[in-house]
Parts: C-alpha cells; structure tokens; sequence
C-alpha cells in the first residue's frame, strides 16, 4: 500500500504575502511526505488570487495550487473550499491539513502530526504546539465550553476559579495530552472522519466552528490529541485584527449563541448566557468597590444581552460578508 497522502489547506483573505510565506514554510515542512498544497483565496478581491497564482507559477511550485472559493462564507466555509476540491488528480487525501495564513511549521511539525495519525488510529484529529515570534506559547488547548465554564470565565475571582478549574476552558499544557479541541491554527485531520461526522459547519462565519467540529468528531468516538513536539510559530489576528479591536463584533456573538444552541438546545444557551451576565456583572461590581478598572471590551455584558435575548426568540442573523474569515488567537 502507498503511503497515507496529505492535503494542506492555507486559506487567504487579503494577505497574500503572508499566506505564500505560509505555503513556503510547509513546502519546506512537507520534504519527503506524500501531498499537496491547495491555497484557497477566500473571495479577498484585492489582487490576492493573481498575484498568489504567479508566484506559485515563477517558483515551479508543482505540488501547490491556489483556487477561489467564489465567495466569503467565513473561516469554515473557505476550508471546506479546499476540502471538497482535494487533491490535484480529483481524488480524497488521506489526511487534511489546516494551517493558519499567519502560521509557520518548523521543518518537522508537520511531519510529527503525520507519524502519530500513521500510528495511533484512535486519534482523529492532532494539533501543535503554538508559539509566537518571541517563542511565547500560545493558549490553544481547551475543554469543551459549559454553563459553569461560562460563570468561571466571566466573574474571574480567584476561590470560584478553583472550585470550578475542571470546568475552565483553557488548558495550559507543555506536554502531549489528550483535549477537547484545539485552535485551528494547525491540525491534521483523517479524511475519513470528515467523511463520517461532516465538514465544518459553515453556520458559523468566524469562531467555534472548530470547537463544533471537535465535538462531533469526540461523539463519534475519536481522539483529540495535542502534540507538544509539533511547534508552529503563529503571529495571530493579522486577518482578523482581533488585536485592535474596540468591541467585540456581532458575528462572535452569533457564534458562541449558536454553538451552545446547536449543541446543548436553546434553553441551555439562554441559562449559559445567564451564569455568564452574571458572573460578569458581580466581577464589575467588585473591581468597583476596589476601585479597580473594569476589564474587558466596552459594552460586552450588555450586548450579550441583548443578543441572546434577540436571538433565542428568532433565527440566527446573518453575517456580514466583508468580515474577515481567519482564526486570531
């Protein structure tokens, strides 16, 4: 039998120089693994695709292509682009790749991730270790979001976070561990399991679409692993400018209402909403009575309110398609 072929996924959205700078980092990652590269331009209109197609036509870059996916149905739907399209020949890889536009593999991550799908069957999914350009790690494991998950994250005092740190989302780990999902800045998949739970669901335009895809693919009895040895340097939110933002966008909060709402019904999204306003509302009276600076983004409390309030009494909105489709952590 031939070696298990893998499909590397870079989605671009208006940053082509750093998408190519990408695609180069896992050309040089993928030397001597079985596979290709397919770039999908995220509908960036701004030159993106033409400028990406010749310089992957100047470098001789055979095992790379780039494809539009016609429209920017957000950071799921521009991956299932790729997905879908496989590989060159028309054929199903054995393996999907998911690498950020603004993450860059060290020359054995990816290769890492390729040997423990190759020998573990019980893992379906496999992520790495993330780090930034100062070779800080990055938070990229996590447990599954609940409503005590969303009390402890929101009130941030010490003796609740305690009493509920098997309910906290984020994992800090330096070693391999088994997770709930992963941040989607690099993780190989099994194409089969794909084939089996269903692509990533492109309801949500941005966030917790990979935190959904992991627990469909935990309900279908499949591994999460994080493997510490597989480091990938990660800048973060250079697409989504997530670092400059001044309130936190509507398409979140649709998202977090809708991974809670599809997965757990709407009379628990309503109750994990309610722990989370108030938590956050006794955090912002007690850093008033110390005469502390309420932390957090202007107005968050209060538009979740109204969101959530909105939403459990209508359909989804929808998203705004000029906003960004890529993962800033």
């Amino acid at each position: 039998m031939s070696d298990p072929r893998i499909l590397t996924i870079v989605l671009n959205y208006k940053t082509a120089q750093m998408t190519l700078k990408a695609a180069a980092s896992a050309r040089a990652a993928m030397q001597g693994l079985p596979g290709e590269i397919v770039i999908v331009d995220n509908d960036s209109q701004d030159g993106s695709f033409d400028e990406m197609a010749a310089h992957i036509a100047a470098e001789g870059w055979d095992t790379t292509r780039v494809i539009q996916s016609g429209r920017n149905g957000g950071y799921g739907a521009g991956n299932n682009v790729g997905i879908r399209a496989g590989m060159a020949d028309g054929s199903k890889p054995d393996y999907v790749y998911i690498l950020n536009s603004d993450a860059f593999p060290k020359p054995d991550a990816i290769k890492v991730l390729y040997d423990h799908l190759n020998t573990t069957p019980t893992t379906g999914f496999a992520g790495s270790y993330i780090e930034g350009e100062d070779e800080v790690q990055h938070l990229t494991t996590f447990r599954f979001p609940s409503i005590w998950s969303e009390f402890e994250g929101s009130i941030h005092f010490g003796p609740v976070s305690k009493l509920l740190k098997s309910h906290r989302v984020p994992r800090d780990l330096n070693e391999t561990a088994q997770v709930d999902w992963l941040a989607g800045a690099s993780v190989m998949m099994r194409q089969d399991i794909l084939d089996e739970i269903g692509l990533f669901d492109e309801t949500f335009f941005l966030y917790f679409e990979e935190t959904d895809l992991c627990l469909r693919a935990q309900k279908a009895g499949h591994q999460i692993m994080y493997l510490a040895d597989s480091i990938v340097t990660h800048i973060g939110s250079v697409s989504t400018g997530m670092k400059e933002w001044k309130r936190v966008p509507e398409y979140w909060f649709d998202s977090r209402w809708y991974y809670f709402s599809k997965n757990h019904g709407r009379a628990y999204a309503a109750c994990a909403t309610s722990l989370h306003l108030i938590g956050g509302s006794l955090n912002w009276v007690r850093r008033k009575l110390t005469g502390k600076t309420p932390g957090g983004a202007p107005h968050f409390l209060r538009t979740m309110a109204r969101h959530d309030a909105a939403a459990l009494f209508k359909f989804q909105r929808s998203r705004p398609p000029e906003v960004s489709p890529q993962i800033g952590e």
